[in-house]
């Protein structure tokens, strides 16, 4: 790391530690040559890749703006979306993967919008999952009534990802109930 004030090639850490809830580091270093002090922020860049292929840095705001149409007439504020975008980087960032589609963040935002607000859930899953017909709908709302937010567990994050993958299991679950 390069001394800010005299250019010098090289730089001593004196101090570390983790901010921004743990997403970056702040480290207070020392200049050898001229013995100023000075600090760095480190944080590790997010990238996603778009349909089109474009690649761009993650932004907490795309995620918001995505999101605050399904949640237009609900009780959402401002303060819950940008928890709800703090909390799609955190879980993007905790895979250890640096560079995303566009495609793996929407599956990032769906469990944590589920927990936020069940019909800005339905709102944004319908949009984003391409739903066709009444019966697409029909799912989701019976799978939010099997896996309420509140009782979501770890395995059952991405289980609506996995509805969309193979539609044919729900409909096997709701006609074996029908039958009993």
């Amino acid at each position: 790391m390069h001394c800010p004030f005299c250019r010098h090639p090289d730089s001593r850490v004196i101090d570390s530690r983790t901010a921004d809830d743990g997403l970056s580091i702040r480290r207070r270093r020392q200049c050898p040559s001229c013995g100023r002090r000075f600090t760095t922020t480190e944080t590790a860049s997010l990238t996603v890749i778009k349909r089109s292929g474009v690649v761009e840095p993650f932004s907490r705001e795309k995620v918001m703006s995505g999101v605050r149409k399904a949640c237009q007439g609900r009780p959402v504020t401002e303060a819950d979306l940008a928890i709800l975008a703090q909390r799609v980087e955190e879980s993007v960032r905790s895979s250890g993967i640096a560079q995303f589609d566009a495609n793996e963040i929407g599956l990032a935002i769906l469990p944590h919008l589920k927990e936020l607000d069940e019909v800005a859930f339905l709102r944004f899953a319908s949009v984003y999952q391409a739903f066709e017909s009444l019966a697409d709908f029909e799912s989701a709302i019976a799978e939010l009534r099997a896996h309420p937010a509140g009782e979501e567990r770890d395995e059952d994050r991405h289980a609506y990802s996995a509805h969309t993958d193979h539609p044919g299991d729900a409909d096997a679950a709701s006609a074996g109930s029908a039958k009993e």
